[in-house]
């Protein structure tokens, strides 16, 4: 991968991970507002604004690094499967942007609730708090991607370790 278009992949999937990990803050603050606020006005409109932010915000920046980060990965000397950070940021956007999916429902069913002329928060308690927890679970595991770039735990996988004495026996002459 040429030095432009590593920084052009670079910058696109930097972007696209603090804009998934923005959204889901402001999808927790609307999460934690509709669960505990009195004004039924404003818990109402936390649900219908979360869908909004989940449908067209979050899910797909959920599925952007699924793209970007692999293309890096494989157009940089880190490689996809050659570190073990690499694979634990992998398996955590796969398994974050798949939970998405499923959240998928509630979200939707608690803004229909809301989008109803009658509310009654009293029975969709259990769905309200299911979102504070799963954000809030989420944006937990948005840092930790975050924190796994950029600090680069060491260890190397065990095809990591091959690749590596292959081109220190190509290098020897």
């Amino acid at each position: 991968m040429t030095p432009g278009l590593r920084k052009l992949v670079l910058t696109a999937h930097i972007t696209f991970a603090v804009g998934w990990l923005g959204a889901v803050a402001g999808f927790l603050s609307l999460a934690i507002a509709g669960l505990t606020s009195q004004d039924d006005q404003i818990v109402r409109s936390a649900y219908l604004t979360m869908q909004l932010i989940a449908r067209f915000v979050i899910v797909p920046l959920s599925f952007a690094p699924l793209l970007t980060g692999p293309v890096l990965s494989l157009g940089t000397p880190w490689g996809l499967f050659r570190h073990y950070w690499i694979l634990a940021k992998l398996v955590l956007t796969i398994l974050s942007t798949f939970i998405m999916q499923i959240h998928m429902q509630p979200i939707n069913d608690l803004a229909s609730a809301a989008a109803k002329t009658t509310w009654s928060s009293g029975d969709l308690h259990s769905l309200q708090l299911q979102m504070v927890i799963a954000s809030a679970a989420a944006l937990l595991v948005l840092l930790v991607d975050t924190a796994l770039a950029v600090y680069k735990p060491r260890g190397m996988t065990p095809y990591g370790w091959r690749k590596q004495d292959e081109q220190r026996e190509r290098a020897e002459p």
